[in-house]
Protein backbone atom coordinates (compact mmCIF):
# COMPACT_ATOMS: atom_id res chain seq x y z
CA UNK A 1 0.00 0.00 0.00
CA UNK A 2 2.82 2.36 0.76
CA UNK A 3 6.53 2.71 0.50
CA UNK A 4 8.25 0.82 3.27
CA UNK A 5 8.72 2.78 6.47
CA UNK A 6 11.03 0.33 8.20
CA UNK A 7 13.49 3.06 9.17
CA UNK A 8 10.87 5.10 11.06
CA UNK A 9 10.29 4.81 14.81
CA UNK A 10 7.52 2.25 15.45
CA UNK A 11 4.03 3.60 15.92
CA UNK A 12 2.97 0.26 17.43
CA UNK A 13 5.26 -2.12 19.28
CA UNK A 14 3.99 -5.49 20.58
CA UNK A 15 6.43 -7.59 22.63
CA UNK A 16 6.04 -11.11 24.03
CA UNK A 17 2.24 -11.01 23.88
CA UNK A 18 0.29 -13.93 25.33
CA UNK A 19 -3.53 -13.92 25.09
CA UNK A 20 -5.66 -16.59 26.75
CA UNK A 21 -9.37 -17.40 26.97
CA UNK A 22 -10.99 -18.77 30.11
CA UNK A 23 -13.01 -21.88 29.25
CA UNK A 24 -14.70 -24.64 31.19
CA UNK A 25 -11.62 -26.77 30.63
CA UNK A 26 -9.18 -24.10 31.83
CA UNK A 27 -7.11 -21.48 29.98
CA UNK A 28 -6.91 -21.71 26.18
CA UNK A 29 -3.83 -19.87 24.87
CA UNK A 30 -4.73 -18.23 21.53
CA UNK A 31 -1.62 -16.03 21.10
CA UNK A 32 1.80 -17.08 22.36
CA UNK A 33 4.84 -14.81 22.58
CA UNK A 34 3.88 -12.57 19.65
CA UNK A 35 6.12 -9.61 18.88
CA UNK A 36 5.75 -7.11 16.05
CA UNK A 37 6.19 -3.48 15.08
CA UNK A 38 4.30 -1.19 12.71
CA UNK A 39 5.96 2.05 11.60
CA UNK A 40 4.08 5.22 10.60
CA UNK A 41 2.78 4.85 7.06
CA UNK A 42 3.69 1.15 6.92
CA UNK A 43 1.33 -1.68 6.00
CA UNK A 44 1.97 -4.90 7.90
CA UNK A 45 -0.15 -7.94 7.00
CA UNK A 46 -0.75 -10.72 9.52
CA UNK A 47 -1.74 -13.87 7.64
CA UNK A 48 -2.83 -17.31 8.77
CA UNK A 49 -5.78 -19.65 8.73
CA UNK A 50 -8.79 -19.77 11.04
CA UNK A 51 -7.65 -20.36 14.60
CA UNK A 52 -4.11 -19.11 13.98
CA UNK A 53 -4.59 -16.24 16.48
CA UNK A 54 -4.39 -13.33 14.04
CA UNK A 55 -7.79 -11.79 14.89
CA UNK A 56 -7.18 -12.32 18.62
CA UNK A 57 -3.92 -10.40 18.22
CA UNK A 58 -5.78 -7.51 16.57
CA UNK A 59 -8.51 -7.53 19.23
CA UNK A 60 -5.87 -7.36 21.97
CA UNK A 61 -4.24 -4.33 20.34
CA UNK A 62 -7.50 -2.39 20.12
CA UNK A 63 -8.85 -3.64 23.47
CA UNK A 64 -11.82 -5.57 22.11
CA UNK A 65 -11.17 -9.04 23.51
CA UNK A 66 -14.35 -10.88 24.55
CA UNK A 67 -15.14 -10.99 28.29
CA UNK A 68 -13.38 -14.35 28.76
CA UNK A 69 -10.23 -13.13 26.98
CA UNK A 70 -7.25 -11.65 28.78
CA UNK A 71 -3.72 -10.43 28.03
CA UNK A 72 -1.81 -12.88 30.18
CA UNK A 73 1.66 -11.48 29.48
CA UNK A 74 3.48 -9.00 27.29
CA UNK A 75 3.38 -5.39 26.21
CA UNK A 76 1.39 -3.34 23.65
CA UNK A 77 2.82 0.18 23.27
CA UNK A 78 1.44 2.94 21.05
CA UNK A 79 3.52 6.02 20.23
CA UNK A 80 1.99 9.30 21.39
CA UNK A 81 4.01 11.64 19.16
CA UNK A 82 5.21 13.47 22.25
CA UNK A 83 7.11 11.71 25.00
CA UNK A 84 7.27 7.96 25.70
CA UNK A 85 4.90 5.46 24.08
CA UNK A 86 1.74 4.58 26.00
CA UNK A 87 1.22 1.07 27.35
CA UNK A 88 -2.18 -0.27 26.24
CA UNK A 89 -2.09 -3.69 27.92
CA UNK A 90 -4.04 -3.44 31.16
CA UNK A 91 -5.72 -0.10 30.39
CA UNK A 92 -9.27 0.27 31.66
CA UNK A 93 -12.18 0.18 29.20
CA UNK A 94 -12.78 3.90 29.84
CA UNK A 95 -9.19 4.72 28.90
CA UNK A 96 -9.32 2.50 25.81
CA UNK A 97 -12.48 4.25 24.60
CA UNK A 98 -10.50 7.48 24.27
CA UNK A 99 -7.92 5.68 22.12
CA UNK A 100 -10.24 3.45 20.09
CA UNK A 101 -11.43 5.35 17.04
CA UNK A 102 -9.34 8.46 17.83
CA UNK A 103 -5.85 6.94 17.64
CA UNK A 104 -6.60 3.40 16.45
CA UNK A 105 -9.32 2.84 13.85
CA UNK A 106 -10.93 -0.50 13.06
CA UNK A 107 -12.42 -1.82 9.82
CA UNK A 108 -14.19 -5.03 10.91
CA UNK A 109 -14.88 -8.05 8.71
CA UNK A 110 -18.64 -8.23 8.40
CA UNK A 111 -20.60 -5.04 7.70
CA UNK A 112 -23.86 -6.96 8.09
CA UNK A 113 -23.35 -7.30 11.85
CA UNK A 114 -21.08 -4.28 12.41
CA UNK A 115 -23.61 -1.61 11.44
CA UNK A 116 -26.74 -0.77 13.46
CA UNK A 117 -29.70 -1.90 11.32
CA UNK A 118 -32.11 0.66 12.81
CA UNK A 119 -29.90 3.74 12.43
CA UNK A 120 -29.33 5.66 9.21
CA UNK A 121 -25.86 5.56 7.70
CA UNK A 122 -25.16 9.26 8.22
CA UNK A 123 -26.06 9.01 11.91
CA UNK A 124 -23.61 6.16 12.44
CA UNK A 125 -20.74 7.98 10.71
CA UNK A 126 -21.52 11.21 12.56
CA UNK A 127 -21.42 9.34 15.89
CA UNK A 128 -17.74 8.52 15.31
CA UNK A 129 -17.04 12.28 15.21
CA UNK A 130 -19.29 13.28 18.09
CA UNK A 131 -18.10 10.61 20.54
CA UNK A 132 -14.56 12.01 20.33
CA UNK A 133 -15.68 15.64 20.51
CA UNK A 134 -14.56 16.41 16.96
CA UNK A 135 -17.83 18.02 15.89
CA UNK A 136 -21.18 19.07 17.28
CA UNK A 137 -24.42 17.46 16.06
CA UNK A 138 -24.91 19.84 13.11
CA UNK A 139 -21.28 19.82 11.97
CA UNK A 140 -21.00 16.04 12.39
CA UNK A 141 -23.95 15.49 10.01
CA UNK A 142 -22.23 17.62 7.34
CA UNK A 143 -18.82 16.02 7.88
CA UNK A 144 -20.36 12.52 7.72
CA UNK A 145 -21.43 13.16 4.12
CA UNK A 146 -17.89 14.29 3.27
CA UNK A 147 -16.44 11.16 4.92
CA UNK A 148 -18.79 8.93 2.90
CA UNK A 149 -17.64 10.71 -0.26
CA UNK A 150 -13.98 10.17 0.72
CA UNK A 151 -14.74 6.49 1.30
CA UNK A 152 -15.96 6.26 -2.29
CA UNK A 153 -19.73 5.98 -1.88
CA UNK A 154 -21.71 7.29 -4.85
CA UNK A 155 -24.35 9.91 -3.99
CA UNK A 156 -23.12 10.26 -0.38
CA UNK A 157 -25.92 12.62 0.60
CA UNK A 158 -28.50 10.03 -0.47
CA UNK A 159 -26.59 7.16 1.21
CA UNK A 160 -26.41 9.10 4.48
CA UNK A 161 -30.21 9.00 4.64
CA UNK A 162 -30.45 5.26 3.99
CA UNK A 163 -30.34 2.24 6.30
CA UNK A 164 -27.67 -0.50 6.05
CA UNK A 165 -30.03 -3.03 4.45
CA UNK A 166 -30.57 -0.62 1.55
CA UNK A 167 -26.88 -0.77 0.56
CA UNK A 168 -24.87 -3.48 -1.15
CA UNK A 169 -22.12 -5.35 0.72
CA UNK A 170 -19.42 -3.24 -0.93
CA UNK A 171 -21.20 -0.02 0.00
CA UNK A 172 -21.62 -1.14 3.61
CA UNK A 173 -17.90 -1.91 3.75
CA UNK A 174 -17.14 1.62 2.54
CA UNK A 175 -19.33 2.95 5.38
CA UNK A 176 -17.17 1.02 7.87
CA UNK A 177 -14.07 2.56 6.29
CA UNK A 178 -15.60 6.04 6.64
CA UNK A 179 -16.25 5.38 10.34
CA UNK A 180 -12.74 3.98 10.85
CA UNK A 181 -10.96 7.01 9.33
CA UNK A 182 -13.36 9.63 10.73
CA UNK A 183 -10.98 10.74 13.49
CA UNK A 184 -7.89 10.42 11.26
CA UNK A 185 -6.23 7.77 13.49
CA UNK A 186 -2.51 7.06 13.23
CA UNK A 187 -3.09 3.28 13.09
CA UNK A 188 -5.82 1.45 11.21
CA UNK A 189 -6.58 -2.22 11.92
CA UNK A 190 -8.31 -3.86 8.96
CA UNK A 191 -9.59 -7.28 10.09
CA UNK A 192 -10.48 -9.32 6.97
CA UNK A 193 -12.04 -6.14 5.52
CA UNK A 194 -13.03 -7.64 2.15
CA UNK A 195 -13.27 -11.41 2.67
CA UNK A 196 -17.05 -11.44 2.13
CA UNK A 197 -16.90 -9.44 -1.13
CA UNK A 198 -16.54 -10.32 -4.80
CA UNK A 199 -13.02 -10.09 -6.21
CA UNK A 200 -13.64 -6.93 -8.26
CA UNK A 201 -15.43 -5.19 -5.37
CA UNK A 202 -12.61 -6.35 -3.07
CA UNK A 203 -10.02 -4.76 -5.35
CA UNK A 204 -11.89 -1.44 -5.54
CA UNK A 205 -12.33 -1.32 -1.75
CA UNK A 206 -8.65 -2.10 -1.11
CA UNK A 207 -7.55 0.40 -3.76
CA UNK A 208 -9.57 3.12 -2.06
CA UNK A 209 -8.38 2.16 1.42
CA UNK A 210 -4.82 2.32 0.11
CA UNK A 211 -5.41 5.77 -1.33
CA UNK A 212 -6.92 7.10 1.90
CA UNK A 213 -4.16 5.78 4.12
CA UNK A 214 -1.39 6.93 1.79
CA UNK A 215 -2.76 10.47 1.74
CA UNK A 216 -2.91 10.65 5.55
CA UNK A 217 0.23 8.63 6.33
CA UNK A 218 -1.83 6.17 8.38
CA UNK A 219 -0.21 2.87 9.35
CA UNK A 220 -2.21 -0.28 8.64
CA UNK A 221 -2.27 -3.63 10.42
CA UNK A 222 -4.00 -5.85 7.85
CA UNK A 223 -5.44 -9.13 9.16
CA UNK A 224 -6.16 -11.63 6.38
CA UNK A 225 -6.19 -15.35 5.52
CA UNK A 226 -5.52 -14.47 1.86
CA UNK A 227 -1.81 -14.42 1.00
CA UNK A 228 -2.68 -12.91 -2.39
CA UNK A 229 -4.22 -9.85 -0.71
CA UNK A 230 -1.22 -9.56 1.62
CA UNK A 231 1.18 -9.86 -1.33
CA UNK A 232 -0.59 -7.08 -3.20
CA UNK A 233 -1.10 -4.65 -0.35
CA UNK A 234 1.56 -5.01 2.37
CA UNK A 235 5.13 -3.87 2.93
CA UNK A 236 5.82 -6.72 5.35
CA UNK A 237 4.10 -10.02 6.10
CA UNK A 238 3.84 -11.86 9.43
CA UNK A 239 2.68 -15.48 9.25
CA UNK A 240 0.81 -16.91 12.25
CA UNK A 241 0.13 -20.56 13.06
CA UNK A 242 -1.04 -22.05 16.35
CA UNK A 243 -0.96 -18.66 18.05
CA UNK A 244 2.69 -18.00 17.19
CA UNK A 245 4.35 -15.79 14.59
CA UNK A 246 6.32 -18.41 12.67
CA UNK A 247 7.82 -16.13 10.03
CA UNK A 248 8.05 -12.47 9.13
CA UNK A 249 9.78 -10.34 6.54
CA UNK A 250 9.37 -8.12 3.48
CA UNK A 251 6.77 -9.29 1.00
CA UNK A 252 9.30 -10.29 -1.66
CA UNK A 253 11.30 -12.35 0.81
CA UNK A 254 8.24 -14.22 2.10
CA UNK A 255 6.94 -14.96 -1.40
CA UNK A 256 10.22 -15.93 -3.03
CA UNK A 257 12.05 -17.74 -0.24
CA UNK A 258 9.83 -18.69 2.71
CA UNK A 259 11.69 -20.49 5.46
CA UNK A 260 8.84 -22.02 7.47
CA UNK A 261 7.00 -25.13 6.19
CA UNK A 262 3.63 -23.62 7.13
CA UNK A 263 4.31 -20.57 4.95
CA UNK A 264 5.21 -22.88 2.09
CA UNK A 265 1.91 -24.70 2.55
CA UNK A 266 -0.03 -21.42 2.41
CA UNK A 267 1.82 -20.34 -0.73
CA UNK A 268 1.26 -23.66 -2.46
CA UNK A 269 -2.45 -23.51 -1.60
CA UNK A 270 -3.10 -19.92 -2.73
CA UNK A 271 -4.39 -20.21 -6.32
CA UNK A 272 -3.81 -16.54 -7.11
CA UNK A 273 -0.09 -16.87 -6.30
CA UNK A 274 0.61 -19.91 -8.44
CA UNK A 275 2.95 -19.42 -11.41
CA UNK A 276 0.99 -19.09 -14.63
CA UNK A 277 2.81 -22.09 -16.09
CA UNK A 278 1.33 -24.38 -13.43
CA UNK A 279 -1.99 -22.67 -12.78
CA UNK A 280 -4.14 -24.50 -15.34
CA UNK A 281 -3.53 -28.21 -15.11
CA UNK A 282 -6.81 -29.76 -16.28
CA UNK A 283 -6.85 -31.77 -19.48
CA UNK A 284 -9.43 -30.87 -22.17
CA UNK A 285 -13.02 -31.76 -21.37
CA UNK A 286 -14.08 -35.33 -22.25
CA UNK A 287 -15.86 -35.78 -25.56
CA UNK A 288 -19.37 -37.19 -25.76
CA UNK A 289 -23.03 -36.33 -25.85
CA UNK A 290 -24.18 -33.69 -23.36
CA UNK A 291 -25.41 -34.88 -19.99
CA UNK A 292 -26.96 -31.45 -19.42
CA UNK A 293 -28.12 -29.00 -22.06
CA UNK A 294 -29.47 -25.56 -21.20
CA UNK A 295 -31.28 -23.77 -24.02
CA UNK A 296 -32.13 -20.05 -23.99
CA UNK A 297 -32.91 -20.01 -20.27
CA UNK A 298 -34.76 -16.96 -18.90
CA UNK A 299 -35.84 -16.14 -15.35
CA UNK A 300 -37.83 -13.03 -14.44
CA UNK A 301 -38.69 -11.85 -10.92
CA UNK A 302 -41.54 -9.37 -10.34
CA UNK A 303 -40.62 -6.11 -8.62
CA UNK A 304 -42.83 -4.12 -6.21
CA UNK A 305 -45.40 -1.83 -7.79
CA UNK A 306 -44.30 1.76 -8.38
CA UNK A 307 -46.97 4.30 -9.37
CA UNK A 308 -49.37 1.43 -9.96
CA UNK A 309 -47.04 -0.42 -12.34
CA UNK A 310 -45.10 -3.59 -11.55
CA UNK A 311 -41.64 -3.95 -13.04
CA UNK A 312 -39.63 -7.09 -13.78
CA UNK A 313 -36.05 -8.02 -12.90
CA UNK A 314 -34.52 -10.36 -15.49
CA UNK A 315 -32.05 -12.40 -13.43
CA UNK A 316 -31.20 -14.89 -16.21
CA UNK A 317 -31.31 -13.69 -19.80
CA UNK A 318 -31.13 -16.15 -22.72
CA UNK A 319 -28.44 -18.43 -21.24
CA UNK A 320 -27.35 -21.57 -23.14
CA UNK A 321 -24.61 -24.15 -22.43
CA UNK A 322 -23.89 -27.88 -22.25
CA UNK A 323 -21.99 -30.13 -19.82
CA UNK A 324 -20.71 -33.61 -20.71
CA UNK A 325 -20.01 -36.47 -18.30
CA UNK A 326 -16.70 -35.99 -16.52
CA UNK A 327 -16.60 -32.26 -17.32
CA UNK A 328 -16.47 -29.25 -15.01
CA UNK A 329 -18.14 -26.13 -16.34
CA UNK A 330 -17.66 -23.04 -14.18
CA UNK A 331 -19.96 -20.03 -14.16
CA UNK A 332 -18.24 -16.92 -12.81
CA UNK A 333 -19.32 -13.37 -12.15
CA UNK A 334 -20.02 -10.90 -9.38
CA UNK A 335 -22.94 -11.15 -6.96
CA UNK A 336 -26.15 -10.54 -8.87
CA UNK A 337 -24.77 -11.80 -12.17
CA UNK A 338 -27.31 -14.64 -12.30
CA UNK A 339 -25.00 -17.61 -11.84
CA UNK A 340 -26.66 -19.03 -8.70
CA UNK A 341 -30.13 -18.48 -10.16
CA UNK A 342 -29.02 -20.41 -13.24
CA UNK A 343 -27.90 -23.27 -11.00
CA UNK A 344 -31.28 -23.32 -9.23
CA UNK A 345 -33.05 -23.52 -12.59
CA UNK A 346 -30.82 -26.42 -13.68
CA UNK A 347 -31.72 -28.31 -10.50
CA UNK A 348 -35.36 -27.36 -10.93
CA UNK A 349 -35.41 -25.65 -7.55
CA UNK A 350 -37.08 -22.78 -9.42
CA UNK A 351 -39.16 -22.65 -12.58
CA UNK A 352 -37.77 -20.82 -15.61
CA UNK A 353 -39.76 -18.07 -17.29
CA UNK A 354 -38.66 -19.40 -20.69
CA UNK A 355 -36.18 -21.82 -22.20
CA UNK A 356 -35.41 -25.50 -21.71
CA UNK A 357 -33.33 -27.74 -19.45
CA UNK A 358 -32.46 -31.10 -21.05
CA UNK A 359 -30.98 -33.75 -18.72
CA UNK A 360 -29.61 -36.96 -20.23
CA UNK A 361 -31.77 -36.45 -23.33
CA UNK A 362 -35.02 -35.76 -21.45
CA UNK A 363 -36.73 -32.37 -21.19
CA UNK A 364 -37.04 -31.67 -17.45
CA UNK A 365 -38.11 -28.04 -17.75
CA UNK A 366 -41.57 -28.61 -16.29
CA UNK A 367 -41.24 -31.96 -14.53
CA UNK A 368 -43.06 -32.45 -11.24
CA UNK A 369 -43.93 -35.22 -8.83
CA UNK A 370 -42.26 -38.58 -9.41
CA UNK A 371 -40.15 -37.35 -12.34
CA UNK A 372 -38.87 -34.44 -10.26
CA UNK A 373 -37.88 -36.80 -7.43
CA UNK A 374 -35.99 -38.97 -9.91
CA UNK A 375 -34.08 -35.89 -11.07
CA UNK A 376 -33.15 -35.11 -7.46
CA UNK A 377 -31.56 -38.55 -7.22
CA UNK A 378 -29.34 -37.90 -10.23
CA UNK A 379 -28.50 -34.20 -9.65
CA UNK A 380 -27.21 -33.06 -6.25
CA UNK A 381 -26.10 -29.78 -4.70
CA UNK A 382 -23.13 -28.82 -2.51
CA UNK A 383 -23.92 -25.56 -0.73
CA UNK A 384 -21.55 -22.66 -0.08
CA UNK A 385 -21.52 -22.65 3.70
CA UNK A 386 -20.77 -25.96 5.48
CA UNK A 387 -21.57 -24.27 8.80
CA UNK A 388 -25.19 -23.68 7.80
CA UNK A 389 -25.97 -26.54 5.42
CA UNK A 390 -25.63 -29.45 7.89
CA UNK A 391 -28.30 -30.16 10.49
CA UNK A 392 -26.62 -29.57 13.87
CA UNK A 393 -28.93 -32.12 15.55
CA UNK A 394 -27.74 -34.99 13.34
CA UNK A 395 -24.66 -37.12 13.68
CA UNK A 396 -22.45 -37.27 10.59
CA UNK A 397 -23.86 -40.73 9.85
CA UNK A 398 -27.39 -39.29 9.95
CA UNK A 399 -26.37 -36.41 7.67
CA UNK A 400 -24.81 -38.70 5.05
CA UNK A 401 -27.60 -41.30 5.10
CA UNK A 402 -30.45 -38.75 5.01
CA UNK A 403 -30.77 -38.87 1.17
CA UNK A 404 -30.80 -42.69 1.31
CA UNK A 405 -33.60 -42.62 3.88
CA UNK A 406 -35.55 -40.02 1.89
CA UNK A 407 -35.46 -42.23 -1.22
CA UNK A 408 -35.74 -45.49 0.74
CA UNK A 409 -32.52 -46.85 -0.69
CA UNK A 410 -31.30 -49.96 1.16
CA UNK A 411 -31.88 -51.25 4.66
CA UNK A 412 -30.64 -49.45 7.76
CA UNK A 413 -27.58 -51.71 7.83
CA UNK A 414 -26.84 -51.04 4.15
CA UNK A 415 -27.24 -47.31 4.70
CA UNK A 416 -24.74 -47.34 7.57
CA UNK A 417 -22.33 -49.33 5.40
CA UNK A 418 -22.76 -46.80 2.58
CA UNK A 419 -22.06 -43.92 5.00
CA UNK A 420 -18.82 -45.60 6.09
CA UNK A 421 -17.77 -46.03 2.45
CA UNK A 422 -18.52 -42.40 1.65
CA UNK A 423 -16.63 -40.84 4.57
CA UNK A 424 -13.66 -42.99 3.61
CA UNK A 425 -14.01 -41.81 0.02
CA UNK A 426 -13.83 -38.16 1.13
CA UNK A 427 -10.76 -38.94 3.27
CA UNK A 428 -12.38 -38.71 6.71
CA UNK A 429 -11.78 -41.22 9.50
CA UNK A 430 -14.63 -43.59 10.38
CA UNK A 431 -14.73 -42.02 13.85
CA UNK A 432 -16.46 -38.90 12.47
CA UNK A 433 -19.65 -40.91 11.87
CA UNK A 434 -20.68 -40.63 15.52
CA UNK A 435 -19.76 -36.94 15.82
CA UNK A 436 -21.95 -33.92 15.17
CA UNK A 437 -21.11 -31.13 12.67
CA UNK A 438 -20.27 -28.67 15.47
CA UNK A 439 -17.38 -30.94 16.48
CA UNK A 440 -15.76 -30.71 13.01
CA UNK A 441 -13.65 -28.06 11.30
CA UNK A 442 -14.95 -26.18 8.26
CA UNK A 443 -13.02 -28.37 5.86
CA UNK A 444 -14.27 -31.54 7.53
CA UNK A 445 -17.85 -30.27 7.36
CA UNK A 446 -17.54 -29.57 3.65
CA UNK A 447 -16.20 -33.10 3.13
CA UNK A 448 -19.29 -34.40 4.93
CA UNK A 449 -21.45 -32.26 2.62
CA UNK A 450 -19.68 -33.80 -0.39
CA UNK A 451 -20.22 -37.31 1.00
CA UNK A 452 -23.94 -36.56 1.40
CA UNK A 453 -24.13 -35.25 -2.18
CA UNK A 454 -22.57 -38.51 -3.44
CA UNK A 455 -24.81 -40.82 -1.39
CA UNK A 456 -27.24 -41.46 -4.26
CA UNK A 457 -24.48 -41.83 -6.89
CA UNK A 458 -25.56 -38.76 -8.90
CA UNK A 459 -24.48 -37.96 -12.45
CA UNK A 460 -24.39 -34.17 -11.94
CA UNK A 461 -23.24 -32.20 -8.89
CA UNK A 462 -23.84 -28.46 -8.67
CA UNK A 463 -21.15 -26.84 -6.52
CA UNK A 464 -22.37 -23.39 -5.39
CA UNK A 465 -19.30 -21.53 -4.05
CA UNK A 466 -18.20 -24.77 -2.31
CA UNK A 467 -14.87 -23.46 -0.97
CA UNK A 468 -15.39 -19.71 -0.50
CA UNK A 469 -15.93 -20.13 3.27
CA UNK A 470 -12.75 -22.20 3.74
CA UNK A 471 -9.10 -21.37 4.42
CA UNK A 472 -6.76 -21.64 1.44
CA UNK A 473 -5.07 -24.90 2.42
CA UNK A 474 -8.47 -26.51 3.14
CA UNK A 475 -9.72 -25.08 -0.17
CA UNK A 476 -6.89 -26.87 -1.95
CA UNK A 477 -7.70 -30.18 -0.26
CA UNK A 478 -11.41 -29.96 -1.13
CA UNK A 479 -10.71 -29.00 -4.76
CA UNK A 480 -8.27 -31.89 -5.12
CA UNK A 481 -10.91 -34.21 -3.66
CA UNK A 482 -13.55 -33.04 -6.14
CA UNK A 483 -11.15 -33.69 -9.03
CA UNK A 484 -10.32 -37.18 -7.73
CA UNK A 485 -14.00 -38.09 -7.33
CA UNK A 486 -14.73 -36.81 -10.83
CA UNK A 487 -11.96 -38.92 -12.33
CA UNK A 488 -13.13 -42.03 -10.46
CA UNK A 489 -16.88 -41.75 -11.13
CA UNK A 490 -17.19 -39.59 -14.24
CA UNK A 491 -19.13 -36.91 -12.36
CA UNK A 492 -20.20 -33.76 -14.17
CA UNK A 493 -19.83 -30.53 -12.16
CA UNK A 494 -21.53 -27.17 -12.57
CA UNK A 495 -19.18 -25.03 -10.50
CA UNK A 496 -20.45 -21.63 -9.35
CA UNK A 497 -17.83 -19.15 -8.17
CA UNK A 498 -16.80 -15.51 -8.10
CA UNK A 499 -13.14 -16.51 -7.65
CA UNK A 500 -11.36 -16.90 -10.98
CA UNK A 501 -8.18 -18.14 -9.31
CA UNK A 502 -10.10 -21.15 -7.97
CA UNK A 503 -11.89 -21.67 -11.28
CA UNK A 504 -8.60 -21.75 -13.17
CA UNK A 505 -7.63 -24.74 -11.09
CA UNK A 506 -10.78 -26.85 -11.42
CA UNK A 507 -12.68 -26.04 -14.62
CA UNK A 508 -12.44 -27.44 -18.15
CA UNK A 509 -14.53 -24.56 -19.49
CA UNK A 510 -15.60 -21.21 -18.04
CA UNK A 511 -18.71 -19.13 -18.67
CA UNK A 512 -18.61 -15.47 -17.65
CA UNK A 513 -21.94 -14.01 -16.52
CA UNK A 514 -22.96 -10.41 -16.02
CA UNK A 515 -26.42 -8.95 -15.48
CA UNK A 516 -27.99 -12.32 -16.23
CA UNK A 517 -26.28 -12.81 -19.60
CA UNK A 518 -23.55 -15.27 -20.57
CA UNK A 519 -20.91 -12.96 -22.06
CA UNK A 520 -18.46 -15.65 -23.16
CA UNK A 521 -17.99 -19.40 -22.75
CA UNK A 522 -14.58 -20.85 -23.59
CA UNK A 523 -12.00 -23.45 -22.54
CA UNK A 524 -10.28 -22.32 -19.35
CA UNK A 525 -6.79 -21.85 -20.81
CA UNK A 526 -8.12 -19.82 -23.75
CA UNK A 527 -10.17 -17.56 -21.52
CA UNK A 528 -7.26 -16.83 -19.19
CA UNK A 529 -4.75 -16.33 -21.99
CA UNK A 530 -6.92 -14.20 -24.27
CA UNK A 531 -10.19 -13.00 -22.71
CA UNK A 532 -12.62 -11.68 -25.27
CA UNK A 533 -14.59 -9.27 -23.05
CA UNK A 534 -13.53 -6.18 -21.10
CA UNK A 535 -15.52 -7.47 -18.12
CA UNK A 536 -13.60 -10.76 -18.18
CA UNK A 537 -10.33 -8.83 -18.24
CA UNK A 538 -11.55 -6.86 -15.22
CA UNK A 539 -12.30 -10.10 -13.34
CA UNK A 540 -8.87 -11.51 -14.22
CA UNK A 541 -7.14 -8.32 -13.11
CA UNK A 542 -8.89 -8.57 -9.73
CA UNK A 543 -7.28 -11.93 -8.81
CA UNK A 544 -5.42 -11.28 -5.56
CA UNK A 545 -1.66 -11.66 -5.93
CA UNK A 546 -1.40 -10.30 -9.46
CA UNK A 547 0.10 -6.96 -8.48
CA UNK A 548 3.22 -8.59 -7.08
CA UNK A 549 3.37 -11.39 -9.63
CA UNK A 550 3.55 -15.09 -8.89
CA UNK A 551 6.44 -16.28 -6.71
CA UNK A 552 9.24 -18.33 -8.17
CA UNK A 553 8.87 -20.94 -5.44
CA UNK A 554 8.45 -24.45 -6.77
CA UNK A 555 5.76 -26.33 -4.90
CA UNK A 556 7.28 -29.03 -2.74
CA UNK A 557 10.74 -27.51 -2.48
Amino acid sequence: MSASSAAAEPLLRVEGLDVAYRTGGGLLHAVRGASLTVAPGEVVAVVGESGSGKSTLAQAVIGLLPPNGTVARGSIRLATGQGPAEELAGLSEKAMRSIRGRRIGLVPQDPTVSLNPVQKIGTQVAEALRVHGLADRRRAAIDAIELLARAGLPDPRVRAGQYPHELSGGMRQRVLIAIAVAANPGLLIADEPTSALDATVQRRILDHLEELTRESGTAVLLITHDLGVAADRADRILVMSGGRIVEEGPVGSILDSPSDPYTRTLLASAPGLRPASTATTRAPAPAGDPLLEVRNLVKDFPLPRVNGRRGVLRAVDDVSFTITRGETLALVGESGSGKSTTARLVLRLADPTAGQVIFDGADITRVKGKDWRELRRRAQLIYQNPYASLDPRFSVEDVVTEPLRAFRVGSATEQRRRAAELVEKVALPASVLVRRPVELSGGQRQRVAIARALALSPDLVVCDEPVSALDVSVQAQVLDLLAELQAAAGLAYLFISHDLAVVRRVAHRVGVMRDGRLLELRPTTELFDAPGEDYTRELLAAIAGRRRGAPTLEVGT
